[in-house]
């Protein structure tokens, strides 16, 4: 039997990044002490209060429950609390959902407000599911709007044209380049999705994940962001749960009203256990000011920074000291894939910035998701290698 997928499907572009596994695969057969620095997922583990946590609500037998579809009361109630305290925004428990990962939330809200035809704005480079899960996927037609280092990898908001378009994403801090945002930036942005009516994405993921006393914004600090925007959020990243599938989008009422149909129809939500374990985690914020645990893993992924840096750098590649995220945004001079093949050969895995759309090519993205040991063995190949 031969059975051709939707239309939708293959128009997905090729999934270069299953190819990098596929190589990293066969290099790891060979017997190659491979270290990779190609996936954005921490090594540090959760904290201990939230491992502590699951033990006690996983035991807990009416947590194995169906949740509903927008999440648990007392999950949606921890995250307002946590905009207050972090952000000093004001939002409602109506405000918030809870998702499987802030992935499944962004690839579900298209579906929500996606027309077959209309126009998505979409970071080049970007996370690839901005573009092909949330847009391809609903019939949607991607709109690159370029990333470039002239312009701090920001998008030229005034040289977008706006005829049929629906939705934008921004994602700041930013994967793959790393780059931030003032609150400058985030109110053009706000004002040009209410001027053209678009929805607006963004993709705060990162926005626990900073150095140098840089604080990450969040877009609903913007006044009138709550008429046009969605804001996603993960534990992920702040908690190192990736694993764990625990996120959480907040914003416009209409616009999480149409994410939670879609969701109804679909999943019914993360466990209970997981979002009681979200509460105890999210509470750990008492104001502005970073937790502890968190200001201990910064200052960790801050050291192996610096050092990967002052490696890339010596060794002749321009880079940028990230003030976020984990991820060092490297111009590679030249073709991606031939700079992340030749760093193969000795061992290190690397992401091509081709990857993350055509803007990206003459970059690779590099994470310090290892141990600083590992970090330092990975330089000296980098430093041998070139």
């Amino acid at each position: 039997m031969n059975f051709e997928y939707a239309k939708r499907v293959s128009r997905l572009p090729p999934y270069l990044f299953a190819e990098i596994e596929k190589a990293q695969k066969e290099k790891k057969a060979q017997g190659i002490d491979l270290i990779s620095l190609s996936i954005g997922d921490p090594d540090l583990p959760p904290p201990d209060f939230v491992v502590e946590a699951f033990a006690k609500e996983v035991s807990n037998r009416k947590n194995h429950n169906y949740s509903f579809s927008q999440g648990e009361p007392d999950f949606r109630e921890a995250v307002s609390v946590w905009y207050k305290n972090r952000f000093g925004v004001d939002v409602t428990p109506d405000q918030v959902i809870a998702l499987l990962g802030s992935k499944e939330g962004i690839a579900n809200i298209a579906r929500a407000f996606v027309n077959p035809g209309d126009k998505v704005l979409v970071p080049d480079p970007a996370y690839p599911v901005y573009a092909n899960g949330s847009t391809i996927l609903c019939d949607g037609i991607t709109v690159q709007m370029p990333m470039l280092e002239n312009n701090n990898f920001q998008p030229d908001l005034d040289a977008i044209a706006t005829n049929n378009v629906r939705m934008m994403f921004l994602n700041y801090p930013n994967n793959p380049t790393a780059a931030t945002v003032d609150k400058t930036f985030l109110k053009k942005a706000v004002d040009f999705a209410k001027d053209n009516n678009i929805i607006l994405c963004y993709d705060n993921a990162y926005s626990e994940i900073t150095y140098d006393n840089y604080r990450a914004p969040s877009i609903l600090e913007i006044p009138g962001a709550d008429e046009v925007a969605i804001e996603f959020h993960s534990l992920s990243k702040t908690f190192n749960m990736t694993g764990d599938r625990m996120a959480f989008a907040v914003g416009n009422k209409q616009l999480i009203t149409g994410l939670t149909k879609i969701k109804s129809q679909i999943d019914s939500g993360p466990p209970v256990y997981t979002q009681k374990v979200a509460v105890t985690a999210l509470n750990v914020y008492k104001n502005n000011n970073q937790p502890g645990f968190l200001q201990k893993n910064n200052q960790i992924l801050q050291e192996r920074r610096d050092l990967l840096v002052d490696t890339i750098v010596k060794i002749g590649y321009p880079c940028k000291v990230p003030k976020a995220t984990f991820y060092v945004w490297v111009d590679c001079k030249g073709d991606s894939m031939n700079f992340a093949a030749k760093l193969l050969d000795v061992g290190v895995a690397v992401t091509p910035g081709v990857g993350f759309g055509n803007c990206g090519e003459g970059y690779v993205r590099i994470t310090f998701t290892q141990p600083k040991e590992r970090i330092q063995e990975a330089c000296n190949r980098i430093a041998r290698a070139f």
